[in-house]
């Protein structure tokens, strides 16, 4: 949970009577402490209860902190706008950068859930800015799922991408690393663009008052044609240098847009044959996702296609996720507050980086992978929509025409096309799962 990511290890305080850890929220240490432990996707976490067992939540407001423990346990009840009041109490009763954090970033979770991404996206924001939020945990986090989905989550992503003072360079440090993993020698070329550049402008501010000298001619005067060749040299050096440079840049903004594309892409949902519900991250290294957009017409045609080589298909990892444009479907209303209930939290993984520390053994792996069949269900299609059609504006398609994606096994985009697949072609072009060439792709 965002609970793990927000507090940095801190101490989770829950009230004392049992509650489900599928409400877990950001949290607050406890001022008195008495120790138990409760496991929670997998990692123990030190827990806290009050040693005043028979105090009611309700009993004490007078502090931020509890403030926010009412608020969470009003949500847990489904009273949303209560819980709201009660972390907008507690910013202002001059809470501690913790409590700050743990009231901003829930009172965001209430407003995504109202649907009020505007509202969300400031709270989001101001604890990016003042309290170096990870942008990964927005990422993460499923009680967020209804926000990403929104054009206000696009645009703060995008903020975090460039970076500044209203939101902070974190995420961009973190894009930035990935990308220099990704080209390890464009900083190379960038720090000798610079140097010749320097060279060639130092250079012309010498040369050129000798092609001055040679224009005017006389004595002592140097040959006109050597110095204006040398001074062309110069100029053109320079001037191709810094092209290059400024292209580098540009590549590499483009890079770290697509690096964040595919960081929301890792995070969207899906439902496997077996009604097991992933992130597309936890599929890295095991299949090859094919994502198949457009009308459903179109999507249905393709997917009756594709059966004809099913056999072939899954020998290279090909799993099929038909993406519906405008598919509208009843929303399942499993839960009140945060978190998913207790029984789906028994059914199924922890998502994101806790699973895949879970997944190093090769049990998980094993289990896993016996999951996975032929097809996948989108989860949040809105949110799959969404992503498709900033996935085509960047490649310059227009939205909402049938698209294909491929993606490679570790999880990047392999490559894309207007329309259908023809299934026959990417059989030639896709090596087997076991072969030597998708264990480098990996």
């Amino acid at each position: 949970m965002a609970a793990q990511a927000l507090l940095h290890q801190q101490w989770l305080c829950f009230s004392s009577n049992p509650i489900s850890t599928t409400t877990t929220r950001p949290w607050l240490p406890a001022r008195t402490t008495t120790l138990s432990f409760f496991q929670i996707h997998k990692k123990l976490i030190p827990c806290s209860s009050s040693s005043s067992t028979s105090q009611s939540p309700e009993a004490n407001t007078e502090t931020a902190e509890s403030c926010v423990n009412l608020g969470l346990q009003l949500f847990s009840k489904g009273r949303v706008k209560d819980a709201l009041v009660q972390f907008e109490t507690a910013l202002n009763l001059d809470p501690n950068p913790i409590e700050a954090q743990a009231a901003l970033y829930n009172k965001a979770c209430c407003h995504a859930y109202r649907g009020e991404g505007s509202k969300a996206a400031d709270c989001l924001r101001t604890c990016l800015r003042e309290y170096n939020l990870k942008f990964g945990t927005i990422l993460n986090d499923p009680d967020l799922a209804s926000f990403r989905a929104l054009p206000e989550f696009k645009e703060l992503q995008e903020e975090a991408r460039i970076g500044g003072e209203d939101i902070g360079y974190s995420f961009r440090r973190d894009l930035k690393l990935i990308s220099e993993v990704q080209a390890p020698f464009r900083g190379v070329r960038r720090f000798f663009y610079v140097a010749f550049s320097a060279a060639a402008g130092i250079s012309t501010f010498f040369t050129v008052p000798r092609l001055f000298r040679a224009i005017s001619g006389g004595d002592g005067a140097p040959a006109l044609l050597e110095t204006a060749g040398n001074v062309a040299i110069n100029v053109g050096g320079f001037t191709v240098l810094v092209a290059l440079f400024l292209w580098e840049n540009k590549k590499e903004e483009e890079q770290l847009a697509q690096i964040s594309r595919d960081e929301s892409l890792s995070r969207l949902p899906l439902r496997l044959s077996t009604n097991r519900v992933v992130e597309l991250v936890q599929l890295r290294d095991t299949v090859r996702p094919v994502i198949l957009a457009g009308k459903k017409e179109t999507v249905n045609s393709s997917m009756q296609q594709a059966a004809r080589f099913r056999t072939d298909l899954l020998l290279r990892g090909v799993l099929l996720v038909p993406v519906i444009f405008g598919e509208v479907r009843a929303p399942k209303i499993e839960k009140k507050g945060f978190g998913t209930s207790s029984k789906a939290a028994a059914a199924l993984p922890s998502i994101g980086e806790d699973f895949e520390k879970r997944t190093q053994s090769i049990t998980a792996k094993s289990k896993l992978k016996a999951e996975i069949r032929f097809k996948a269900e989108v989860v949040s299609p809105e949110e799959w929509e969404s992503w498709i059609r900033d996935q085509q504006k960047s490649e310059g398609v227009t939205p909402g025409e049938d698209v294909y994606i491929i993606l490679r096994l570790d999880g990047r985009v392999r490559r894309s096309g207007k329309g259908m697949p023809d299934w026959q072609q990417i059989l030639q072009e896709l090596p087997p799962v076991e072969a030597l060439l998708s264990k480098l792709e990996r």
